[in-house]
């Protein structure tokens, strides 16, 4: 199944200079096709994919996977989920148009939905010109077979979710890896990436774009400042210390503040803060350009924000 779509609903918030921007994007549901496929059309469907069907496994490995019982369950729910693609694709032809404003020499990738076995580090990977979507990711948090997950992990695999994923995985291919070790190198690091997402998304809320439910958003607003007061008075801006990343960079239930905080705060809280600190560089220099932005050291915007958490 093939979508092209180029000219969905593109939301009253959205400039007319993007909104007009011509995104001619292509949907195939690879789930579908194998999901369908008889034995004698398997080389076929093979010679249209075959980036997903590693040579030196024989079509018999496949004919037995498709007949597979889990399989065969895990593609019914995913059907159950997405019986129709279509409003995924009109949002993700919304992001490429803010992608072609921004970044006019990326390309539009054709987008791939298959199932993964629920391989939900990998749920989106963008390669070049192809975008994979592991629908099996999206089924909702409550969902049976993500029963064995820790909640913090379970609660993001929902389909509101995919489009902030969408949006990293693009981001990782034009935000540089922090060149300092620091502690504010890499959160300054985490925050273009939601800086990033505010510019491609910007119909979303921000609770979607960090992972975040809306408490946990509030929490994080209201404790902006009692936050900082703790990392400048434990001097941890400029501390090298690896723990730093497992304490409040790294997908967790919560950030390790070794406090009585602690169960009440979200994980990752210093991409939170490093997102407040790019937001407050952008505000005081709103002339620098997205891609420029991009190519900042850490520290140095860092410096050049005067980032100041509201009282």
């Amino acid at each position: 199944m093939v979508l092209f779509c180029s000219c969905g609903e593109t939301g009253a918030n959205v400039p007319e200079r993007i909104a007009r921007i011509p995104v001619d994007l292509e949907v195939h549901r690879f789930d579908r096709a194998f999901d369908t496929v008889a034995p004698e059309e398997l080389p076929g469907l093979k010679a249209r994919f075959p980036y997903l069907f590693p040579s030196q496994f024989p079509d018999s490995i496949w004919l037995a996977k498709k007949e597979d019982s889990l399989q065969t369950r895990l593609r019914a729910e995913v059907e159950r989920v997405f019986p129709d693609f279509e409003p995924f694709a009109r949002e993700l032809e919304l992001f490429y148009k803010h992608v072609q404003f921004y970044f006019p020499d990326r390309p539009v990738p054709s987008v791939i939905t298959l199932t993964t076995d629920v391989d939900y580090q990998n749920r989106v990977v963008l390669a070049d010109t192809l975008l994979l979507i592991g629908l099996d990711n999206y089924l909702g948090p409550d969902h049976p077979f993500y029963g064995n997950m820790d909640r913090y992990i379970a609660k993001s695999l929902d389909a509101d979710f995919m489009m902030s994923d969408v949006a990293a995985a693009f981001a990782r291919s034009v935000v540089p890896a922090p060149r300092e070790r620091s502690f504010v190198g890499q959160m300054v690091y985490y925050g273009k990436i939601l800086y990033l997402k505010d510019q491609l998304l910007p119909l979303e809320p921000d609770s979607t774009k960090i992972g975040y439910t809306g408490e946990e958003l509030q929490w994080a607003r209201e404790n902006e400042a009692q936050i900082w007061r703790y990392l400048i008075e434990r001097e941890l801006l400029y501390s090298t210390d690896r723990e730093l990343g497992p304490r409040f960079l790294d997908p967790a239930p919560f950030s390790k503040f070794r406090l009585e905080l602690d169960n009440e705060s979200p994980g990752r809280i210093g991409r939170y803060m490093g997102w407040q600190i790019v937001r407050s560089y952008m505000e005081a220099n709103p002339d620098t350009e997205l891609r420029q932005l991009m190519e900042l050291p850490g520290e140095a915007l860092f410096r050049e924000s005067n980032y100041k958490p509201p009282r």
